[in-house]
């Protein structure tokens, strides 16, 4: 009995994670071409024609633009909520009707002996979430494209024993950098993307005991970078009393590939 993922690809260019059981497997978005999706499948010895179906957390691009191609051809379930759905029409393409399944916020889908929980994130999307993913007592997290994480965000996240975490953005780095400033007000804002340094915040306020790897997400390529990420993240988890190293290990994601089919 396990629980195992992938995140695919993460950033800005696009994101996909890969989540496996004994007997499920599930695409939390395509957000690079059909091609791109197959040639990382392929890196992690997966098959796409194996997939259960996809989440979808929200309709920008950088998370959906493979979707339509796989789902077409494929014949997967595809699995978003209802205001979801309504923002993608016209940009996926055409999925037939049963292909098409509505997956609210706050709910719980089971799947054998898969439970997967939907939750809300503040994005500016039309009804973002995302998911936490529950299997033989164990629980993965899945939290990215949120401009701050909420009590009730945390609630539901919390002691997971793996998360996957937005670090978005270092914020000097994001202030001085060449995105005209209405780019630079939204990814600050509360419906933009997280800090280094907030994300390590709400990371020491919900990791537990059983809590024991972090994985960096959603990296932008332009305010931020692999080592300044997991610097800032450990000096903050630091001074609020947890120790890298010892309690979790800190992990990288990339924008191009896959991490190792890791257990939870």
């Amino acid at each position: 009995m396990s629980l195992h993922f992938s995140v695919l690809a993460s950033g800005s260019t696009g994101n996909a994670v890969y989540v496996e059981t004994e007997d499920h497997s599930f695409l939390v978005d395509a957000g690079l071409s059909g091609k791109q999706m197959e040639a990382l499948f392929q890196q992690i010895g997966r098959d796409m024609k194996d997939l259960s179906g996809v989440l979808v957390t929200h309709e920008h691009s950088d998370h959906i633009k493979g979707i339509g191609v796989v789902a077409r051809k494929y014949k997967l379930p595809i699995y978003a909520n209802e205001k979801t759905w309504r923002a993608m029409d016209g940009l996926i393409g055409e999925i037939a009707t049963e292909q098409k399944f509505s997956f609210d916020m706050e709910t719980v889908k089971s799947f054998g002996s898969l439970d997967i929980e939907s939750f809300g994130v503040s994005h500016d999307a039309a009804e973002p979430m995302f998911y936490a993913f529950h299997h033989a007592g164990r629980k993965l997290v899945l939290i990215t494209d949120t401009g701050y994480v909420s009590d009730r965000m945390k609630g539901i996240i919390s002691n997971a024993e793996t998360y996957v975490f937005e670090s978005n953005h270092d914020v000097q780095m994001l202030r001085m950098g060449r995105y005209p400033w209405n780019v630079k007000r939204r990814i600050l804002s509360d419906v933009g993307h997280v800090s280094n340094e907030d994300a390590a915040i709400a990371m020491s306020e919900v990791a537990g005991d059983r809590t024991k790897q972090i994985y960096l997400a959603h990296l932008s390529l332009d305010n931020n970078m692999k080592d300044l990420a997991r610097m800032s993240v450990a000096q903050t988890l630091e001074s609020r009393g947890l120790i890298v190293g010892e309690q979790f290990s800190l992990y990288d994601t990339d924008p191009k590939t896959p991490t190792a089919l890791t257990a939870v």
